[in-house]
């Protein structure tokens, strides 16, 4: 498994850590993701990604709706998802 994968796969079901909420900063201009002790600015990709990860959709079916939205290879969306989401899992800002 490579760096950024963590345990991830398909049938995931990814969920923000406890603690850990989505915020847009008003001074920064920018969303980020709060941890406890933690802060990740996040580009627009990232806070797409974020926004679809509700606990209770599996990260097939997240891949799916970045498709279908942006109208890109489901290839690419998904090597995307899996290092963004898995490098968050090993900073414990994602659960699984």
């Amino acid at each position: 498994m490579s760096k950024g994968q963590h345990a991830l796969k398909e049938s995931s079901i990814p969920r923000l850590g406890r603690g850990v909420r989505l915020k847009h900063d008003e001074i920064r201009k920018r969303w980020v993701l709060l941890a406890p002790e933690r802060m990740f600015e996040l580009d627009s990709v990232g806070v797409e990604i974020i926004k679809r990860v509700d606990g209770s959709s599996h990260l097939g079916a997240i891949v799916d709706n970045l498709t279908a939205t942006y109208n890109a290879e489901r290839d690419q969306i998904l090597a995307d998802v899996l290092e963004f989401l898995g490098g968050l899992a090993e900073k414990r800002a994602i659960d699984t």
